[in-house]
């Protein structure tokens, strides 16, 4: 039971503890322009132990992102491109024999990192893609008769390419399910693509920049993230989101019925309450508003609502689906 005085001691750590996240957010600003949001859910899912699905264009410094937050960090950065023709051995590790000794020998695989970039997912196979989610569901990995743990902080960032679909393999409902935000990466403003050219002439933009902090930093965020309140009535008010996205007739949307083919998890309900909590340090806040929630739902619910040929045929996507129930559902 938090009290009044517990939530103004916590607010009390969060501001002071504000400084590491502003000297990171600037040191990524060292290499990245704009993308503020995507920022945001990259460390949203470093406090909560997250993973992040990002979907967009090549060129939009995904990979860059994820690598300069490795840099600032002082994390371990892996890539894998996936392509057809990847074998689960290629991400996991195999087993290799040594002939000199007569005996085999464990050859970790790049998933075997903090910060996991897995490049266009969709283009590699369902034992591939397996192989992949259970390490982020288990947090561990086995290799003939041995697991590994894997170390933390362990944190996947799959990318997808929404234009080509031609020989890919689109990630089934269960595997999506598993990524606790799925973020749709822009394109840059005007005056952002800019400078992204005019930093693209300066030589000192490809240097490694220095790092702000480490993993007791994250672990320290972590601990106070977890202590962030969370009201019974906002609790309420994220299960009614997510009921709503099953049930639309529930908030008076009955017209979103024939739309929708599936609605989210309960999985949606449990990273919907994180989130929201990591969302509200980030803003410097030791309890959860409502505003908190409504601005992490499209992430949380894009990739876990199934549409019929219905919508579909009605011209009618998942985005405009959340914004009616989001609309619709009262806020406390």
């Amino acid at each position: 039971m938090h009290t009044t005085e517990d939530i103004q001691q916590l607010q009390q750590k969060i501001v002071a503890f504000e400084p590491v996240i502003e000297n990171l957010k600037n040191a990524l600003q060292q290499k990245i322009v704009g993308q503020h949001a995507m920022i945001d859910r990259l460390l949203i899912g470093l406090l909560c132990q997250g993973h992040i699905l990002l979907e967009g264009v090549p060129g939009l410094a995904k990979t860059l992102t994820i690598r300069t937050l490795a840099e600032a960090l002082r994390l371990k950065f892996s890539r894998i491109q996936f392509t057809p023709d990847l074998m689960p051995a290629d991400v996991v590790g195999t087993m290799i024999y040594n002939q000199q000794k007569a005996e085999f020998y464990i050859r970790k695989g790049p998933i075997f990192t903090n910060l996991l970039l897995a490049d266009e997912i969709n283009r590699a196979p369902a034992k591939v893609q397996s192989a992949l989610l259970e390490a982020m569901q288990e947090r561990q990995v086995t290799i003939g008769d041995t697991s590994y743990k894997l170390e933390e902080p362990f944190l996947v960032l799959a990318t997808q390419n929404p234009l080509e679909q031609e020989g890919t393999y689109p990630l089934p409902e269960a595997q999506q399910d598993r990524f606790m935000l799925k973020v749709i990466v822009s394109y840059p403003e005007r005056t952002e693509e800019l400078r992204i050219l005019k930093d693209s002439l300066l030589l000192s933009k490809n240097e490694p920049i220095a790092p702000v902090a480490g993993k007791e930093e994250i672990e320290h965020a972590r601990n106070l993230c977890r202590a962030v309140y969370l009201d019974d009535q906002i609790a309420r008010y994220i299960l009614d989101i997510v009921s709503a996205s099953r049930n639309p007739e529930l908030v008076k949307l009955p017209q979103l019925k024939p739309l929708i083919a599936y609605g989210a998890s309960p999985r949606a309900t449990i990273n919907l309450a994180h989130a929201a909590r990591a969302l509200a340090m980030l803003r410097q806040r030791a309890y959860v508003v409502p505003d908190d929630v409504i601005s992490l739902a499209p992430d949380i619910l894009r990739h876990r609502i199934g549409l019929t040929y219905e919508a579909e045929a009605e011209g009618k996507d998942v985005e405009y689906i959340i914004a009616q129930i989001l609309k619709m559902v009262p806020a406390p």
